[in-house]
């Protein structure tokens, strides 16, 4: 478990310092399953992050507003969702709680890392660009270990431990968590849907739902579909912005009212 461990807290450093970078990897499907990887059991892991994928679709930080950690949750989850081998419902009764504990974290964690802007800025009114690169080369490590650290706690200490705790609770409880992890999902969707209902993109919810509900296509062919569909909106917006507006000749009043002439 030490090894297990060890490379599970390695990728969630990484994935935290992508956090303040592209944020390419801190999708609970992606972390999850790498985590599953790691942990021996792919399918596993596939399987609890495509839940906690569709749970938390439409968590993310607003503002000044910091969302559950998704990347923390997501890979303890998964890891010790595995280790107990409690299954799905086991990953999402792990990785709701732990998502809030590292919300808090990351609240503190963000607090007292505000003087770093006094630093940097301070080194830059003074023209002190080495101690800016002191800045980076500070935070960084920091960065990696704020997620490192709690990940290799939870999933070195915390198997054993997890074990008997979901062994003292009823089945009945851990049956009611299955049956709300297949719940919650529809209220990401949901929340997804909300925002997709009030632009323009609701003709493409509306094909998606057509080729699979009449159509029964699988999910490929409907992933090369849409992709076309996007490249053809794409370019036609992209036109559209480029095309001059043309250029409206003043009407007279004689010809507005040969305009209207019946």
């Amino acid at each position: 478990m030490l090894m297990e461990a060890i490379l599970v807290a390695i990728w969630a450093g990484i994935c935290s310092m992508d956090d303040v970078g592209p944020q390419m990897l801190r999708r609970p499907l992606l972390t999850g399953t790498v985590a599953g990887i790691i942990m021996g059991d792919m399918v596993q892991g596939l399987a609890i992050s495509a839940t906690l994928e569709l749970m938390w679709m439409g968590i993310g930080n607003v503002g000044a507003y910091s969302a559950p950690d998704i990347i923390a949750g997501s890979i303890i989850g998964v890891a010790l969702g595995i280790a107990s081998k409690g299954g799905i419902a086991a990953g999402i009764a792990l990785a709701v709680p732990v998502s809030i504990l590292c919300q808090q974290l990351l609240i503190v964690w963000r607090s007292f890392a505000s003087f770093l802007n006094v630093w940097a800025e301070k080194s830059i009114q003074s023209g002190d660009y080495q101690g800016l690169v002191k800045v980076h080369y500070f935070s960084t490590p920091l960065w990696f270990l704020i997620r490192a650290v709690p990940c290799f706690l939870a999933i070195y200490f915390g198997g054993d431990l997890v074990s008997k705790v979901l062994e003292a609770i009823p089945a009945s409880i851990l049956t009611g968590m299955g049956v709300a992890s297949k719940m919650i999902p529809a209220i990401g969707v949901c929340i997804l849907l909300l925002m997709l209902l009030k632009g323009r993109m609701w003709f493409f919810f509306l094909l998606g739902f057509i080729l699979t509900t009449y159509l029964k296509l699988p999910i490929i062919p409907i992933t090369f579909i849409a992709l076309a569909f996007a490249v053809l909106y794409d370019m036609a917006y992209t036109n559209g912005m480029n095309t001059p507006a043309p250029k409206k000749s003043k009407a007279t009043a004689t010809d507005t009212e040969e305009e209207y002439d019946l």
